[in-house]
């Protein structure tokens, strides 16, 4: 067996399920209420499931390595127009995938040498597959802890320069999982200039971006900020996004990668080996949706209104503020995270996640310690009663 399977952590949700085994017996009466997993529940938009019904015969193919040429010029159409940059070449510059978890972790098995003792950095809390494509990739994580003060974002000049210096990838997520926070133009202009400096890759997790609370203010992308700066090669850099959120389809598995055409070439090599082509079917299904902005509009409208009618509730009574995009709360806990997640469902049937069970301890600090996520995934209705029952909870703790 690889041993580097032995370095893997349980997964948050297999953590969540061992501490939820501990909870007490919940009121009768009260159903359950899950906000725990990052899970869309909106409706598949109608334009995709005509286009997958209507692609049905593409179940008799075998699908390119490379994706359907016309998925590719979708995609590369739309990251033209939601970034306003110039359309990636769709032959060398983008490549569908099967989401972006996925991808993510396929894409560190290419960039990683594991005869040259590397790192890999990323954020904390963060989406634990960086970690696990990470060590068994070869390489080492090293963990940057967020910070409250920056909105949830790293100091990235607390990474030494050694660290930096063996340093083979960089996993970057913006808009941020836990916290929403969307990285800034000035801090994409520094990780370049590391980037640069020291030979590394950045891998940036975009798979919230459309998920915004401003439709005036769209996030920063990757991409968008290298062509800002005059980086228009995007070199040492690959965006990851899905139709998971933004199209609320996340058993469809459909996404896509692009930037560095010269990473791109040797992803698909890669690719060519691990087998994860999109099928004919799902390949017109995403068409659909990259096409269409119809139904993101609503369903941001719609994740914007639960916003609206949790925060007064929760406020009074947990460290929470709106986020710039995403679809969590990132709420602080006035007693360990992992006690309070227990708790709230022995008395309420609202389920959560511990914050710390996304984190790791580094310095003796794990940043998600005394924190919850809440996925405002559930119906509006449903949202509104979870929060009205840790609002009624925390009152009596």
């Amino acid at each position: 067996m690889n041993p580097r399977l032995d370095t893997l952590q349980p997964y948050p949700f297999e953590k969540l399920r061992l501490l939820l085994a501990q909870a007490g017996t919940a009121p009768a009466g009260l159903r359950a209420i899950n906000l725990s997993i990052g899970e869309p529940k909106h409706a598949a938009p109608q334009c995709v499931k005509d286009a997958m019904v209507g692609a049905l015969d593409g179940l008799s193919v075998y699908p390119p390595t490379k994706g359907d040429s016309k998925l590719r010029e979708a995609i590369s159409q739309w990251i033209g127009k939601r970034y306003s940059i110039p359309c990636p070449n769709p032959e060398t510059q983008v490549l569908p995938v099967l989401g972006s978890r996925e991808a993510l972790f396929s894409f560190a098995q290419v960039v990683l040498d594991s005869t040259k003792n590397g790192i890999v950095v990323c954020p904390n809390p963060f989406y634990q597959i960086y970690e696990g494509a990470a060590l068994l990739g070869g390489a080492t994580p090293y963990y940057v802890n967020s910070d409250p003060k920056l909105n949830f974002g790293c100091d990235w000049s607390t990474v030494p320069s050694e660290i930096w210096a063996r340093t083979q990838l960089l996993f970057i997520c913006s808009p941020g999982n836990p916290a929403g926070n969307v990285m800034s133009l000035a801090e994409w202009r520094t990780l370049f200039e590391l980037s640069d400096r020291y030979g590394f890759v950045i891998a940036s997790d975009e798979c919230y971006s459309e998920i915004y609370l401003d439709e005036a203010n769209p996030p920063l992308g990757g991409m968008q900020a290298a062509v800002q700066l005059g980086r228009i090669d995007f070199r040492n850099l690959v965006s990851f996004s899905s139709l998971s959120k933004r199209s609320n389809v996340p058993g469809m598995r459909s996404g896509f990668v692009a930037g560095d055409a010269t990473l791109m070439a040797k992803f698909l090599l890669y690719r060519t080996y691990h087998g994860s082509a999109l099928s004919p079917v799902v390949s017109a299904a995403s068409i659909a949706a990259w096409q269409d902005e119809a139904h993101v509009i609503d369903n941001r409208q719609q994740y914007r209104a639960k916003f609206d009618a949790v925060l007064p509730i929760l406020e009074p009574v947990l460290d929470v503020t709106r986020p710039d995009a995403s679809f969590y709360l990132w709420a602080g806990t006035k007693g360990p995270d992992a006690d309070f997640v227990r708790d709230l469902l022995t008395h309420t049937n609202v389920t959560t996640l511990p914050g710390s069970f996304v984190g790791r301890t580094v310095n003796g600090v794990n940043p998600g310690q005394n924190r919850i996520r809440i996925a405002l995934v559930a119906p509006l209705a449903d949202c509104v009663e979870a929060a009205q029952r840790i609002a009624d909870f925390v009152r009596k703790s």
